[in-house]
């Protein structure tokens, strides 16, 4: 088994992630700055985890050469929280990464996988999104995801495989538990206000469970480097639009809760006009993957949480909200 690094590996996927690597026998280290706790992650063994901050570079100088596999999840994850803080979110999106790879490379790394984001098409009209098509991010989120992969790819080599996925946006149950991405906001609302409020709902949003996400991850470790060298691999499931997702909360809610009936579907204006869907062929036909979790799964997977009080005060946690707990911490 490998000796992985997961930078934010205690992070909404990381968490998850973590606990999926441990399970199939790997030996974990997680750098997190651990804004939202370390109680996140679980007690194991075979974990050490790190309380520090990626731009700290003897910080990664004294870690990264004791591994096999660094996965790279850490950033100031989504567009609004990085538009809290520009500065910020450029120092540790973009400027502490290439000093990453060039860390891990001199580190004898034998494999990188970075975590992108399918937000990099940006507003498109073809139907069939795939690897090869071109790339019009309109935040600056995306675009330091677009110079990053485009940093990565200059670093592989016969003995440093590096590898890409851009994911579809998220959704399930986690320990560092997110309620500021799709499905998740709208089943929040469903189960706690009896209503869904829905903002334009014609964009469209590529889904991918949070089990799936792992398991994508599990497959480009197992990998041959051949396969999967500088490459760039889209994971994603069902492309729906907002209002079909949330037509799809109403009916699984509505059967999960028999005290929750009518739930009505509020649509208000917005100038998010981001829409975006993926195809996920590829990493279908080189790795054989194919996701096993429906958008229903994840929606089933919360209110499960919401009924065993796992999740509470779900509006007013700054927990459950990457802007609320960055404006939080600026304000101490």
């Amino acid at each position: 088994m490998d000796k992985i690094l997961i930078t934010g590996g205690a992070g909404y996927v990381g968490t998850v992630l973590t606990e999926h690597l441990l399970n199939k026998g790997h030996k974990i280290s997680v750098i997190d700055l651990m804004i939202y706790g370390e109680d996140v992650l679980k007690k194991n063994p075979n974990l050490r985890i790190i309380k520090g901050d990626i731009r700290d570079v003897d910080l990664l100088e004294k870690e990264i050469p004791m591994h096999d596999i660094v996965i790279h999840l850490a950033c100031i994850s989504n567009d609004p929280s990085f538009e809290l803080d520009p500065k910020l979110g450029k120092s540790i999106n973009l400027d502490a990464f290439k000093i990453l790879v060039e860390i891990s490379k001199r580190s004898l790394i034998k494999k990188f996988i970075y975590a992108s984001s399918s937000s990099v098409y940006g507003l498109k009209n073809e139907k069939n999104i795939h690897e090869n098509i071109s790339l019009e991010p309109l935040t600056e989120y995306s675009k330091y995801k677009v110079e990053c992969e485009l940093i990565l790819k200059k670093y592989e080599s016969e003995n440093f495989t590096t590898v890409t996925l851009r994911p579809a946006t998220v959704c399930g149950y986690s320990p560092r538990q997110r309620l500021d991405v799709v499905v998740n906001i709208l089943t929040n609302f469903a189960v706690n206000k009896k209503f869904i409020k829905v903002f334009g709902g014609d964009q469209l949003r590529p889904n991918l469970h949070i089990a799936d996400y792992c398991e994508a991850v599990d497959l480009l470790i197992l990998a041959d480097k051949n396969k999967i060298k500088n490459e760039i691999f889209n994971v994603g499931y069902q492309n729906l639009s907002i209002m079909q997702i949330a037509e799809k909360v109403k009916k699984v809610v509505e059967k999960e809760f028999s005290s929750i009936n009518n739930i009505k579907i509020e649509r208000e204006k917005t100038d998010d006009i981001r829409s975006y869907h993926i195809n996920s062929d590829k990493i279908k036909k080189i790795l054989n993957f194919t996701p096993k979790y429906s958008i229903e799964d994840a929606i089933l997977e919360l209110c499960n949480a919401f009924k065993k009080k796992l999740l509470t005060n779900t509006f007013d946690d700054d927990f459950y909200f990457n802007v609320k707990r960055l404006q939080n911490i600026q304000a101490k």
